[in-house]
């Protein structure tokens, strides 16, 4: 369903175990980037009127997750702050083409993928975490995520053929694969 060419590492988890307070400070700024991309897309492609109609759900859902994170960390005396960003986004935004339409495409698809990858990761804490009320919550993430990474594969197909799309995606799932083998020292959501 997701597509995704390989499993979360075990070595994410341990960096949870470790870091569980920046993985949660993380997520919260993921959810607000979320948002922010949905919105950019949005104004990027104006014209599109189905890409409008579709995304606006999404910024409404991922600036609710973004507060919903927010009281988490309140909740558990988490100082919210700035994070050094891992270097998965900035890796996967470098595989965007530069020339229409295949940037959009692009844009939609990375999107999608990044949103592939959150789903597969709130479930392995689902699975992982012992706090119950963390994997409930990480758990009750899956549906929307899931969602809104095939709405953006969907949507990339207002900008491309269908098999043009599904062939980006699977070069753009291999690029991603490769990047989580490689792996982040720093523990974020997509170290």
């Amino acid at each position: 369903m997701l597509n995704l060419q390989c499993d979360t590492p075990q070595r994410w988890l341990a960096q949870v175990d470790e870091h569980l307070d920046e993985i949660l400070i993380d997520h919260a700024h993921c959810e607000r980037k979320a948002a922010s991309t949905a919105m950019n897309l949005m104004f990027a492609y104006i014209e599109r009127e189905q890409l409008a109609r579709d995304l606006t759900p999404i910024v409404n859902e991922e600036l609710e997750h973004y507060r919903m994170v927010l009281d988490i960390l309140k909740s558990r005396n988490i100082r919210f702050r700035r994070l050094r960003p891992g270097s998965y986004g900035k890796q996967m935004h470098e595989l965007i083409r530069k020339l229409e339409p295949g940037r959009a495409v692009d844009r939609l698809l990375i999107a999608g993928v990044i949103e592939a990858r959150s789903c597969e990761r709130f479930v392995k804490l689902r699975e992982h975490l012992p706090d119950r009320e963390l994997a409930e919550f990480f758990g009750s993430l899956f549906e929307s995520e899931a969602r809104h990474y095939s709405t953006y594969v969907r949507l990339a197909k207002l900008f491309a053929p269908d098999d043009t799309v599904r062939a980006r995606l699977g070069e753009l799932m291999a690029e991603e694969a490769r990047i989580i083998q490689e792996g982040d020292p720093l523990p974020r959501v997509h170290s």
